[in-house]
């Protein structure tokens, strides 16, 4: 397993207010389905740019998995076919924000180059040939981060989905080197006052809460996985897992104590998802959590500006990558909608 300081429910009621019972948004406007709109004539939309060098690092990383695959593009049932289809996904979320007609740039950030299409493999498809789409995903999953700044939140939203899902991307394709923007932790390092500088906005604040309610929640389950796993290596990543989720229910309890708000309590007891009699059932529930985990820190990113908004990105990442560790996909888009590409293309 990964460590949790680098890849890194169940209160039914906690969860529902998150939005959690039951890493590209989409249209021009200002929507669920995607960023800020032009908005009228004469106006230009910020998200313009970020959007047009995002799709064209999509683009040639999609490029280089072709490559990889080498003729016929590979089985669909294929490992890489598959993580090609998710960027297929990812890259219909992120271009739906443009104008119609409107080629995407072959520029890609200047964190981040756009990899050559035509990477050098040993075998097309073959493990061995892998590491370049590794360091590939990694480097356009860094270059999303970078422009989290500039865009507006439900850009951010998709852009941080995205970067996580690059980071997944990498892991199935055995990646083990830190992730290239790792220059937070998954624990953000609130200001003298307790807060990030520039404070907390009332919708920060909403999201910070729901961030906290969900690793409340998170630490109770954890502790349940712990005492069903037998002693060895998986229940030590269990524990990891736990002192990880404490240490950010502890960050986010003392943002909002600076900030003037008053933190959420943990409930006496929580409801959890399914019956956990064993290891297997135990396992299943520590990637449910943090696949739950990521939609509750895609919410924060769109809420937070500047650093709390870079920590939520870390955090959808690394529960993102602790999903996977512990067999749960979180598909192409973690932490969006379900159907986010899907209604992003039949937004007017």
């Amino acid at each position: 397993m990964q460590s949790p300081s680098r890849r890194t429910f169940l209160a039914t009621g906690a969860l529902a207010a998150a939005g959690l019972l039951a890493a590209c948004t989409a249209s021009g406007g200002k929507s669920k389905a995607g960023g800020s709109a032009a908005g009228g004539a004469g106006k230009t939309d910020p998200d313009l740019p970020l959007r047009t060098r995002a799709v064209a690092a999509t683009d040639a990383l999609i490029a280089q998995y072709s490559a990889a695959l080498g003729p016929g593009s590979g089985a669909p049932a294929s490992p890489l076919a598959q993580l090609r289809a998710d960027l297929e996904t990812q890259r219909t979320a992120l271009a739906a924000g443009l104008p119609a007609g409107r080629p995407a740039s072959s520029s890609a950030s200047p964190s981040a180059p756009a990899a050559s299409a035509s990477p050098t493999v040993n075998a097309p498809g073959s493990p061995a040939g892998w590491a370049p789409l590794a360091t590939a995903e990694l480097s356009c999953a860094q270059g999303r981060l970078a422009d989290l700044a500039a865009a507006s939140p439900e850009l951010a939203r998709l852009l941080a989905s995205v970067s996580a899902a690059g980071a997944v991307h990498a892991a199935h394709l055995g990646d083990t080197a830190p992730f290239p923007a790792d220059t937070a932790s998954a624990v953000p390092s609130p200001s003298a006052s307790g807060t990030p500088s520039g404070g907390l906005t009332a919708g920060a604040v909403t999201a910070l809460q729901a961030a906290l309610a969900g690793e409340h929640t998170a630490v109770y389950a954890f502790g349940v996985v712990g005492a069903r796993i037998p002693v060895g290596p998986q229940r030590d990543d269990a524990r990891a897992c736990y002192a990880v989720h404490q240490a950010r229910r502890d960050a986010w309890q003392r943002m909002l104590a600076g900030a003037g708000a008053t933190p959420v309590a943990a409930a006496p007891g929580y409801q959890l998802p399914f019956a956990v009699p064993d290891a297997t059932a135990a396992a299943k529930l520590a990637g449910t959590i943090e696949a739950r985990l990521t939609a509750v820190y895609a919410d924060l990113v769109a809420a937070g500006s500047g650093s709390l908004r870079l920590a939520g990105a870390t955090a959808l990442r690394e529960c993102g990558l602790q999903a996977y560790h512990w067999g749960v996909d979180v598909g192409a888009l973690p932490g969006m909608p379900a159907g986010t590409a899907a209604t992003a293309t039949a937004s007017p």
